[in-house]
């Protein structure tokens, strides 16, 4: 018999305890084993609209790890315990069992947590960095048949596919607006999240909406696969959930079927109308389907800054579309809609007579195909408005919109946007907020709602839906620059003004020329404009060109020499435009012109030109632009040495009820243009009345 030694009694070490309960192995096994899992389900969720599903199921195999090494622990049992006494195996278990206690109330604690921390959705930096946020709808106002359609992703190998899915998710949702049992939130608002966002409640109160439609869309050449789900947002649980799939042959109609589907589940009453409206397929034609989805991804790019480029992308792309399908009567509405909008907002270097034309022949070709498309009416509509200035016309086919597609936000906007030409801006604003209720966090709504506030210089107001557009879109470049203005034109405070337009976007530089020009820091100035590039996409006709606005600042700066050869310059520029301007978009290029021609020093051809201006206001009697083109006219007078015409009509202007938008008494001391009539008396008159609107600070003396 051998001797017991000490070693002999002592308990094995720890190491030596993980290889007697094959810890090692246990490892092993099930990082091999959720390493598959893992690897499958990130690959099959997706087409079945699981895959936010994918981060939980990673979560909760990392959670039980520990689970599984102690109940490997406990029950794997090394043979040498069986030679111990019953005393040392009690603790064995105790030990155990209290281990698995703690791991369960880890487990259960840390999950608890987890789900707590994902209850809040992430907003941009500048949206966290505001105190101006879209305010969560009340749970008791919510309409029960409410839905918001979320971006659908993109599970395409090839990323260009994006434009694909984007109109895929519009085809939809269009569907879904055209029941008037459903409300339905417009894309614009919806486009801000991701695809399968983890906190469907918050989104939803967010948009004040009470189920979420969420999608995907696989597209490998001609096929194509689309996974849509409803969820009921308060409780996260499915409604309704279906794959579609299709080739690009048989494509045509899903949408009304998605829709159809939804209102099934949401119990929404359909008229035979509108069941007839969701079978209708807008075109059968392959190539022209793919062609308008595509001028769609271009037209809706312009919608937040009015970028004349995308525009122009987006109209050949329609037209293209229509001559493969010539009865592709929602194309012809769209290209309609995007040749006024051109048109309206400059051109980009196109004629705008000829684009005004077209889209008149455009919206009725599409008015004569579907009469009962709410996108014709809206095209006509738009039309009448932008293309010919006829109010009347315009919220007459507006409202004929309304009636297909009641409280479609667009159609509400296009309302609002014609009572404030009209100068009533109360009715605009409720229209604004009407549509604004149905698009909660559209950044361009939102801009539109501050920049109607302006027009009644309702600058605090104003300020907060400037504010407020930022804070849902930080890119929105038109709400800078009209925040900016808002600031500028309430209190003259340059710093803060300056702060809110940084950046090297065109627009933005070319409001800090602005406000460096009414400091007189006219060399600040002119090198931040040639840095400019000079494209009609920069500086569109009804605005002043590159050219005229460097020889104003040369002017201002006493270099007559730089400023004569670009006032010829800007002259050659301007005059082509007459012929190819019309409505109020005229009187800016008279305006720009008369400014040349008193450059050059031909001063009854520029006062010629002033006159012309003037008359195409009092015709059109535009109350949105038609104050600032008048203030602009009574700066050319005062260039001129005409104070008897220039203080009468500035203070015209600035009684004018939407002169807000474009001017302020308080630049009256701050804006060099009055210079030359600074010491006259009228002006001083003038400046004697709007005493109390007079900066804490002046640029130059009384």
């Amino acid at each position: 018999m051998g001797t017991v030694t000490d070693n002999d009694n002592k308990a094995p070490g720890f190491l030596a305890r993980l290889k007697q309960h094959q810890i090692y192995r246990v490892v092993v096994a099930y990082g091999v084993g959720a390493w598959i899992v893992i690897q499958v389900t990130s690959r099959v969720f997706p087409y079945f609209g699981w895959a936010a599903a994918v981060p939980n199921l990673i979560i909760i195999l990392l959670l039980g790890f520990p689970v599984v090494l102690v109940l490997a622990w406990v029950f794997i049992q090394p043979k040498e315990l069986a030679k111990n006494d019953s005393w040392r195996r009690l603790q064995w278990k105790l030990g155990a069992a209290l281990s698995i206690v703690v791991v369960v109330i880890v487990v259960i604690t840390g999950t608890y947590a987890w789900r707590i921390s994902t209850r809040h959705v992430e907003l941009p930096a500048a949206a966290q960095s505001t105190a101006i946020a879209p305010p969560a709808a009340a749970t008791s106002s919510i309409p029960a048949k409410s839905i918001a359609v979320l971006p659908f992703e993109n599970l395409s190998a090839d990323k260009n596919n994006a434009y694909f899915v984007s109109g895929m998710q519009d085809l939809i949702l269009t569907k879904l607006a055209d029941i008037g049992d459903l409300t339905v939130i417009s894309r614009t608002s919806t486009m801000q999240y991701g695809s399968h966002p983890q906190n469907l409640k918050s989104i939803a109160q967010q948009l004040g909406v009470a189920s979420i439609l969420e999608g995907s869309v696989q597209k490998a050449g001609n096929q194509v696969l689309i996974n849509v789900q409803l969820i009921d947002a308060d409780n996260d649980h499915h409604i309704w959930a279906e794959a579609y799939t299709r080739t690009l042959d048989n494509i045509f109609g899903v949408e009304g079927e998605v829709a159809e589907k939804i209102a099934a589940a949401l119990q929404a009453k359909l008229s035979p109308v509108e069941t007839a409206r969701l079978a209708a397929v807008p075109t059968e034609n392959q190539a022209a389907y793919d062609l308008f989805l595509r001028a769609e991804f271009q037209n809706n790019r312009g919608l937040i800054n009015y970028d004349t480029a995308s525009w122009k992308a987006a109209i050949p792309l329609y037209r293209q579309a229509i001559t493969k399908d010539t009865k592709f009567a929602l194309a012809w509405a769209r290209l309609s809609y995007a040749e006024s909008e051109l048109a309206w907002f400059g051109g980009g270097g196109e004629n705008i007579k000829q684009l005004n034309a077209q889209a008149r022949t455009d919206a009725d070709r599409a008015l004569a195909l579907a009469p009962d498309l709410a996108a014709s009416q809206l095209a006509l509509g738009y039309s009448d408005y932008w293309g010919r200035g006829d109010y009347a016309s315009a919220l007459k086919a507006f409202a004929a919109a309304l009636r297909l597609r009641p409280n479609d936000a667009d159609t509400l906007a296009a309302h609002g946007y014609v009572e404030r030409r009209q100068g009533r801006f109360d009715a605009a604003i409720a229209s604004l907020q009407q549509a604004l209720a149905h698009d909660p966090r559209n950044s361009a709504l939102a801009f539109e709602l501050g920049n109607t506030y302006m027009l009644p210089s309702r600058y605090a107001d104003a300020e907060t839906w400037f504010q407020r557009a930022l804070a849902l879109d930080p890119d929105n470049l038109n709400a800078k620059v009209n925040y900016s203005n808002a600031i500028m034109f309430r209190s003259g405070d340059f710093s803060r003004a300056l702060a809110a337009v940084q950046g090297d976007e065109p627009p933005l530089k070319l409001q800090r020329m602005l406000l460096l020009t009414l400091q007189r820091k006219y060399a600040e100035a002119l090198n931040l404009l040639a840095n400019i590039p000079d494209t009609p996409d920069n500086f569109a006709p009804t605005a002043a060109s590159k050219a005229l606005q460097m020889g104003n600042l040369y002017r201002l700066a006493g270099d007559t020499s730089h400023a004569q050869p670009l006032y010829t310059q800007a002259e050659i520029d301007t005059r082509p435009q007459i012929a190819q301007q019309q409505g109020i978009n005229l009187a800016f290029v008279w305006t720009n012109l008369a400014s040349a021609e008193l450059g050059l020093g031909h001063t009854a051809d520029g006062l010629e030109s002033v006159a012309k201006s003037q008359a195409i206001l009092a015709k059109t009697q535009d109350q949105t632009y038609g104050p600032g083109i008048m203030e602009g006219n009574a700066a050319l007078y005062a260039q001129a040495q005409r104070p008897d015409l220039a203080v009468p009509l500035l203070a015209k202007a600035l009684t004018s009820p939407g002169i807000g938008n474009s001017y302020s008494p308080v630049l009256l001391w701050l804006d060099p243009g009055w210079d030359s009539i600074r010491k006259d008396p009228r002006f001083q008159a003038l400046l004697k009345k709007y005493a109390q609107d007079k900066p804490s600070q002046t640029a130059s003396s009384d």
